[in-house]
């Protein structure tokens, strides 16, 4: 693998055995653009100095030169293109026999994680003061409910998978709105669970984020607590089963013996019976 930064700026490149030359911007640890073409591993690259060139060679023998253009890049285009690269490669690799299962499960999870970005930039329109999306008017909740909405409602089996496919940047803000829920008690068991695997996603990038470190810090004192409560509920309530199950045990007891009466006295008026006839 190799990487090369354009000089004095924060972007750079890499290349390595999976054939694609990609641009990256360190500051947000983001993935900017795929460039394609090679057709097997990428074995060097090398920035021109005014950043307007990249030049790349591969173990298929070919020199690539890659020259900027004014064509304004769109972002979220380009993730779409990746997302649908990867499904398709996806649906390559599992043969035809996984087809449908394999499809299912990776739209589902794609569908999943755009609405959550979609949730979540609301949520940034709504805090930086624009116009009221007509989604809260109409469901009469504010921005961060309707994020913790939105997560809920993604399914148990594919909130990981979907949290997986976050920019940076939108993890940053989940990261944000998992620490305001968490103070506020709401649905503490989904907010650690999904704050303890981007945690492990995106260890480094977070760690190295200096805006976090105080939302990172504040998580620290809440989690703690959010745990105790939740503990003493979990405890509460076994304690309230077993207690209920003494209950039954009691009663079933009670009842079996008030049953062996009446059998003793049925056959006591038996035997009363016999004796009088005889």
């Amino acid at each position: 693998m190799r990487v090369r930064f354009v000089p004095k700026t924060h972007l750079f490149f890499s290349v390595g055995k999976d054939r694609l030359v990609k641009q990256w911007d360190a500051d947000n640890f983001e993935h900017i653009q795929t460039l394609t073409g090679h057709k097997a591993e990428v074995l060097s690259l090398d920035v021109s100095g005014s950043g307007e060139f990249v030049i790349t060679s591969s173990h298929d023998k070919s020199i690539r030169l890659w020259e900027r253009t004014d064509e304004p890049l769109v972002l979220e285009d380009e993730r779409e293109t990746a997302r649908e690269r990867e499904y398709e490669e996806t649906l390559v690799e599992e043969g035809e026999g996984a087809v449908e299962t394999t499809g299912k499960r990776t739209m589902d999870t794609l569908k999943g994680a755009e609405r959550i970005m979609e949730a979540l930039q609301i949520w940034r329109d709504d805090s930086e003061g624009e116009e009221r999306n007509v989604i809260l008017t109409t469901l009469n909740c504010t921005a961060s409910a309707y994020v913790l909405h939105i997560v809920s409602k993604i399914r148990p089996s594919e909130i990981e998978e979907s949290l997986l496919v976050l920019p940076f940047h939108y993890v940053v803000d989940l990261i944000r709105l998992i620490a305001e829920w968490v103070s506020e008690g709401k649905q503490v068991e989904l907010c650690l669970r999904c704050l303890v695997f981007l945690l492990k996603v995106h260890h480094n990038p977070v760690v190295a984020h200096q805006p976090l470190v105080p939302v990172i810090e504040q998580l620290i004192g809440c989690c703690e607590s959010a745990l105790n409560g939740v503990r003493d509920v979990i405890g509460f309530n076994l304690a309230a089963m077993r207690l209920i199950q003494l209950d039954l045990q009691e009663s079933s007891t009670h009842l079996f013996a008030d049953l062996s009466g009446k059998v003793k006295s049925v056959k006591r008026k038996k035997r009363a019976v016999l004796k009088t006839l005889v």
